[in-house]
Parts: C-alpha cells; structure tokens; sequence
C-alpha cells in the first residue's frame, strides 16, 4: 500500500482531499459519541476541538487564547463565537455555518478584568442557547476553560463536566482525508531534512537550522512550524527539548524534532545525525535506539495493543533515570492529528495497566531515545505510522535505518577520512613504539599508550 501524496493545489482534473467530506466526518464522529453520552451539549475552547467540530481556523496566533469557543448541542448543528470581524467573515465564506457564526469574546486569557463582565456574557450565552433546546439541565461537557468562566457556568444553573474525552475519542480514528492531510505534513517534513542534511556543516548554530527548516516548511505550505527542536553535542544527553544558539563540531551527535500544520494535522519527526564523522559510542547508541523503535513498529497492526509495544522498551532504569515519569516521552508513543498528542498514549508509565487496542485509522507517532556510553552522546529517532486493515505504513521517509553523517568531507593524503573515527585517534604502531624507546633511552619503564575515549 502507498498512501497518496497530493499537490497542495485543487484541480479539476484529479480527485484529492475532499474537504466538504472532511467537515462532514469529523462533525459526525463528535455528534454520535455526544449522542451516547449523558451531555447535553459540548462546550470547545481548545483551537483543535474547535477547528474539529466547526472547521474554522484564524491563524495560529490564537492558538494558546482561548479566545474562540463553540457549543455542539444534542441533535442539532454547532454555533460558533469568534473575533467580530473573523465571525462576519464565517458568515461569508463558511456556508456549514452561516449564521450560526457570532461575535463573542472571552477573558483574553485575564486580559480583561473580571469588572468587565466578559465571563458572566459568555455564561449567558450559553445558557440561553441551552433552553432554547431544552438542554440547560443536563450536564454540559466542556474541554479546557478558565475558571471564571467555569463559575459564571456554574452560577446560570449549568452543570459542568468533562468533555475533553468525547473530543480525544471522536479523533482517534482517523478519516481517509485525515490520513492523506498528515501524509502531506509528513512530506514537507522530508523535503526539510534533505534541505537541512545538505546543509549541516560545522560552525551552524542549531538555531540557524531552526530558521532553514522553518523556511522550508513555510515555502511548502505549512501554516504553522510550532517548533523545530535542534539539540547538539553534549545538550543531546539529557534531553532538554528546546533549540540554542550552540554552534556545531566536528564529531558532534545533534537530533531535531519538526512539530508543524498543514491544514491543521501536525507532525512530530525526529531525525539524528552526526556531523563529519561519528564515534563508535554514538553509532552504538543509535543502533540501540533504532532496535527498539523498530520493534514497536513491528507490533503496529489492528488487534494488538499499546501494552504490548511499551513492553518491548526498556525501564527508565535501564538508562539512567529512577522511574517511569523521570524517564517520560523519552521512550513514547502517541496519536497524532490536529495535536500534537492524541490518543492513545504508549509508554510504560501508563499503558502496561492502562492497554489500548490498535485499530485501523489510528496514526501514531513513535520515539525512542538511548544515550551513549560515552556520558554525553545520545541518540533519538522517531516514525509516524499509520494503521491499515493489514497492518501498517510508515509515511515518515526521510532515511533513518542507520545513522547519517552529514558534512563528511574531509580528505587526506590517503583519501577520504573515515566517517567513524573518534575525535582523540589512539596512537598509531609507530608512535607506540616511538614512546618506548624513549622510556628506553631515559632507563625509564614505557608508558601505556593512552587510548581514545569512547
């Protein structure tokens, strides 16, 4: 099986992501889990629930403002409230909801003081729609929200509960044009990394290839790189997940996690290398991480379960850390779709007790991680794949089976310099005999040659 990779242009001439099906499923997996529930209605916040349920989108900037909400009632169409002008302009171009697109703003996150009522306006609005259905006595199911809110909720009369679940389940399956969307995101990703590969050289600072692959990404057509982690050298071990200024060596290990959103569905991708050549410590390391990450993929079909992979991965202990939180999202699976992390979640923490069966539909990011011998060194390597009716298709593509080297060109007289060498060589025959018949020469006893470290 291939899965199709699509220019990112409509056409007439050939059948590509079908949008007006996209809208129509999504909507349709929320509305049936609200059904089967004991909610009334649900009340998003969260931008992805949002975008879900009422395929909506301003830009990223209101990504973390909780500043956009939509109520989806029992048997009935969602209402969205948005910035004034962003409403108006749903009403004009989003004919999937018309009127239903209304002006209606929050807190701002706090920036409006809570004098100004902007928590009570919200409270009421949701609450005359509730009675217009006859559904303002029945829970209402609500995913991330801020506290006044929640009080001025609770203080119309409505019961608050938990809907984040409904959400997280409704997006676990993923439709066929969900599945060709992370396809594409994947793609932009790979041209990325061959950009960056070509590129990598030392004296590049790891924010200077933040902003190469952020560039790509963007030419592509990508609406959002959330980030671009680049971690190099001896920040490699432990993991701190966030990029620096720190400028490349030879000899250097340096992973990169590319988190961004084509038409809403992200990736989570990384890749490791090495740059002009590689020790045996670190090859060793990515041969390990690579092993474990192989073996889970292994284990993606339907019918098995998360348990079962997070039990091919080692303890926390088996790499430096105490326990299972300690050592979290290091050796880590988890669904991937309009977030980052969706269900279900794969790591020893939580799934050994907590199982999940693998379906078809689900797509999941898996990452391994293994430091090497040497302290500092340390590798990190990550798939996302898709689940079949069969079994499974990896869609991540750049190269990763062994450990690439980038910026190999150094020649010497004797031709090209090994690409796995260590920074310190260990003395060669004559050097080794050179020292001994110095220490003979001086009536002293030969020193043991140092060797290289590694």
């Amino acid at each position: 099986m291939a899965l199709p990779t699509y220019g990112t242009m409509a056409v007439d001439w050939e059948q590509r992501v079908d949008f007006d099906r996209l809208r129509r499923e999504r909507l349709a997996r929320a509305k049936a889990l609200l059904a089967k529930s004991s909610m009334g209605a649900l009340l998003c916040f969260d931008m992805n629930n949002v975008r879900y349920i009422t395929a909506t989108h301003i830009g990223t900037w209101a990504q973390d403002k909780n500043s956009r909400f939509t109520l989806l009632p029992q048997n009935d169409e969602p209402i969205m409230w948005d910035f004034g002008s962003a409403a108006k302009h749903h009403r004009l171009h989003c004919s999937w909801l018309g009127e239903r697109s209304r002006a209606g703003i929050p807190l701002l996150r706090g920036a409006m003081s809570p004098e100004m009522g902007r928590a009570e306006d919200v409270a009421k609005k949701i609450r005359i729609e509730l009675e217009m259905r006859g559904l303002h006595k029945e829970p209402l199911g609500v995913d991330i929200i801020e506290p006044p809110i929640l009080f001025a909720l609770q203080r119309e009369g409505i019961t608050v509960v938990d809907g984040q679940q409904i959400m997280s389940d409704a997006r676990v399956i993923k439709t066929q044009d969900e599945i060709t969307l992370l396809n594409m995101s994947t793609m932009m990703v790979d041209a990325a990394y061959h950009d960056l590969y070509c590129a990598m050289k030392p004296g590049m600072r790891e924010n200077q290839a933040v902003g190469l692959m952020s560039k790509v990404l963007y030419d592509l057509g990508s609406e959002y790189v959330e980030a671009v982690n680049a971690i190099s050298g001896e920040r490699c071990n432990p993991h701190p997940h966030v990029f620096s200024d720190r400028v490349l060596r030879p000899g250097d290990p340096v992973y990169y996690d590319v988190l961004h959103s084509y038409m809403g569905y992200r990736t989570c991708y990384y890749r490791c290398f090495s740059i002009g050549y590689a020790s045996r410590a670190m090859v060793d390391a990515y041969k390990r991480c690579r092993d474990y990450l192989d073996a889970a993929i292994s284990l993606i079909q339907p019918g098995r379960t998360t348990a079962e992979i997070a039990s091919v991965w080692p303890k926390a202990t088996e790499f430096g850390f105490p326990d299972e939180e300690a050592a979290f999202a290091l050796q880590f699976g988890h669904g991937i779709g309009l977030a980052i992390w969706e269900k279900p979640v794969i790591s020893r923490l939580v799934s050994l007790e907590h199982s999940h069966e693998i379906k078809p539909g689900m797509v999941f990011a898996l990452e391994t991680f293994w430091p090497a011998k040497d302290g500092w060194s340390a590798a990190r390597i990550e798939e996302e794949i898709v689940v079949t009716e069969t079994g499974h298709e990896v869609i991540t593509r750049f190269p990763a089976e062994k450990l690439l080297v980038a910026g190999a060109a150094y020649v010497t007289v004797d031709g090209p310099l090994e690409t796995l060498r260590e920074s310190e060589a260990p003395p060669n025959e004559q050097v080794v005999k050179m020292v001994e018949a110095s220490a003979k020469k001086e009536g002293k006893k030969s020193p043991k040659p140092r060797r290289a470290k590694g």
